[in-house]
């Protein structure tokens, strides 16, 4: 065919009074003529942005169907239970991570073009309770592989490889230093953000697996890594980074009452640390700074305390504050002194408006200079100039520096891991490095995911665990460990879909066929591109969605008065309803979600609904070709993108 040109009018909006009219494309692009053309309709599957946008790899749009009633329930299991199942496929932990997750899923997700996004953690949080409460345990553990694995550390990461490693089989001895399952789960996030009936409920689903635990053990100290390395035939690091950097401020090197936000958070979250003694101020302006902050402003102050008694005594180690004394809590002056605009800051937005409610200072747009110090060598104030920011170069006024006094200073500017005894792991920044699929460098048999290669979220931290996991499986099996797909997440499978339904393509003969449109050993009109594509709200049909305000979770918000000594949770959980409602809001982008747009605005009656007993997700219409005469309306009112035209012909 020559590449003569043909003029087009395409249907974008039913609400549009005029169209792109004249629009000159060759035959192999749009090779429409008066309405018809060589190309018919094909199911296009692709990654939302939310999974895209998820570290964890959350099947979100699979699990958001099933709760709005569109992918339904084998017989005889709640919806709930079966919401459940699709989110562990990818994390363990919906109960915890619907609480303290800072949702970059929302941030991606194609309804902020609309009004605003689909609450996506509110809706796991409501699973994730659910399913506590109803006591529904994780799938059951692998056949025996014979192969058994150390997993060092027991916090996100390590609990998540326990987990995705027993699904395969593997036997698991989990070592964890303190006595306590979670690491920063347990002694980072305060437990009113984590309640530890939900934190620990997930964690023993885990351990209920067949996971074996030593606690109190350090690897490195209590256990040589050859000792691990004759027990064992894998080694996944998951050992976090627990240490603070510190007051990264001159003077502060030698004082007692300069400490970090690991330090900080440790002790009271051991329930030892139960108040302060003075004015406290907070470097830093990420989530471990507001978490800090935070706490400091629910323990509050008490006057004239016994010097043994002193904050940073109890953080040493030394002492445990006495509850009885809480009783005399004061409301504590806190600070956050942060170099920037604090409109900067690279916390979550929320946290940083909920602890400005509750009544912390924000002093931004000046740099910490010096730490003063006492007779006695402690902190009594923090040296500061304004910074002046033009054109992104930022100038200290030095000239116009003055002091803020204060009785602790917390550092919250970054983590780093502890290598004693594990020196060989240290990449000289206290951290471990490892490849793309999360080997350790230079150690074979050595994997590693979480916070240990790079600080960030929690649910970073359960995504590299499952990469480093299937890479480590590659590893146990002997075979070549395979390459990672550029849209890494756990993505739906229309195969499995089809076999969870009993409608698996029969075996193919290999034999010369012809006339394959109703054969029943391939899966037909269908292209699966979540691998490589994530689906803009450009591909879908907005027209089609009206506003839909957001179903909010309520919300404990407390001010500078009601703070002092309230550990309430934050955030409550939605009724089933709002759940139900809030998930009906899902643009279901990427896939089918059965608005029968196609088939009512097919002119040909090309386009038809499958039969009832063929009915799966991703499987609702199908096209007759013998009628279908190309004119790409079904792809126009297509609401999530799911159809595209295909060159063919018909």
């Amino acid at each position: 065919m020559s590449e003569t040109n043909f003029t087009y009018r395409r249907f974008e909006d039913r609400d549009r009074t005029t169209t792109d009219n004249d629009i000159q494309k060759t035959w192999n692009q749009e090779p429409m003529s008066i309405g018809e053309s060589y190309s018919c309709p094909t199911y296009i599957h692709k990654t939302p942005p939310c999974q895209g946008s998820c570290p964890s790899g959350h099947d979100i749009r699979g699990w958001l169907s099933i709760v709005r009633g569109i992918d339904t329930p084998p017989e005889g299991m709640e919806w709930q239970e079966y919401a459940f199942q699709r989110m562990v496929k990818s994390n363990p932990f919906p109960a915890v991570m619907g609480r303290v997750c800072p949702a970059p899923c929302q941030d991606g997700c194609n309804r902020n073009d609309l009004e605003t996004f689909v609450g996506i953690n509110s809706v796991e949080q409501y699973i994730g309770d659910w399913a506590i409460e109803n006591n529904i345990k994780l799938p059951a553990a692998g056949a025996d592989t014979g192969k058994k694995v150390a997993v060092v550390g027991s916090g996100p990461a390590g609990l998540a490889a326990a987990y995705f490693l027993r699904l395969l089989g593997h036997g698991v001895t989990l070592f964890e230093e303190y006595e306590k399952l979670g690491g920063m789960m347990v002694y980072g996030i305060p437990g009113y953000r984590t309640p530890r009936t939900a934190l620990d409920a997930e964690i023993q689903r885990i351990i209920d697996m067949g996971v074996e635990v030593r606690n109190n053990t350090r690897v490195g100290r209590d256990i040589s890594v050859d000792d691990i390395n004759k027990e064992f035939d894998a080694i996944l690091w998951g050992v976090g980074t627990p240490n603070g950097r510190g007051v990264p401020v001159p003077g502060a090197e030698n004082a007692p009452n300069c400490t970090d936000a690991m330090a900080f958070l440790r002790p009271f979250n051991n329930g030892q640390l139960q108040y302060l003694s003075g004015p406290i101020l907070v470097i830093g302006a990420g989530d471990s700074a507001m978490d800090v902050v935070a706490v400091a402003k629910r323990i509050g102050h008490i006057d004239n305390i016994k010097d043994e008694d002193r904050p940073e005594n109890v953080i040493a180690g030394k002492t445990v504050h006495d509850p009885a004394m809480a009783a005399k809590r004061k409301p504590a002056d806190v600070s956050i002194i942060y170099r920037r605009p604090i409109s900067d800051a690279p916390c979550t937005p929320h946290e940083l408006k909920a602890v400005i409610d509750e009544g912390v200072t924000i002093r931004d747009s000046i740099s910490p200079m010096e730490v003063m110090l006492d007779e006695n060598g402690r902190a009594r104030a923090l040296k500061v100039a304004p910074v002046e920011i033009v054109d992104g170069e930022m100038t200290v006024q030095e000239d116009k520096a003055y002091e803020i006094e204060c009785t602790l200073i917390v550092g919250a500017t970054g983590q780093q891991g502890d290598y004693s005894g594990l020196d060989y792991l240290n990449n000289g920044r206290n951290l471990i490095d490892t490849d793309a699929t999360y080997q350790v460098a230079g150690q074979p048999g050595q994997f590693a995911a979480g916070d240990a290669i790079r600080p960030h979220l929690l649910t970073t931290a359960i995504g590299q665990a499952s990469i480093a996991v299937e890479s480590l499986d590659d590893y146990l099996k002997g075979q070549e460990i395979s390459k990672r797909p550029k849209v890494d997440t756990h993505h739906f499978s229309i195969s499995e879909e089809l076999s969870r339904r009993n409608l698996s393509p029969e075996k193919y003969n290999h034999e010369e066929t012809r006339g394959t449109f109703e054969a029943s050993f391939a899966i037909h009109n269908y292209e699966d591109r979540s691998a490589s594509e994530v689906i803009e709200s450009d591909e879908l049909y907005l027209g089609h969605f009206e506003y839909n305000e957001i179903n909010k979770r309520d919300e404990v918000e407390l001010n500078s008065e009601q703070v002092l000594s309230n550990f309430e949770e934050r955030f409550k959980v939605l009724t089933e309803e709002k759940a139900r409602a809030e998930a009906d809001r899902c643009m279901s982008c990427g896939m089918c979600f059965e608005c029968d747009n196609c088939v009512i605005f097919c002119p040909q009656d090309a386009i038809f609904k499958v039969k009832k007993d063929q009915h799966a997700m991703g499987r609702y219409v199908d096209t007759d070709y013998a009628k279908c005469v190309g004119c790409h309306i079904c792809q126009d009112v297509c609401p999530t993108g799911y159809i595209k035209m295909g060159l063919g012909s018909y």
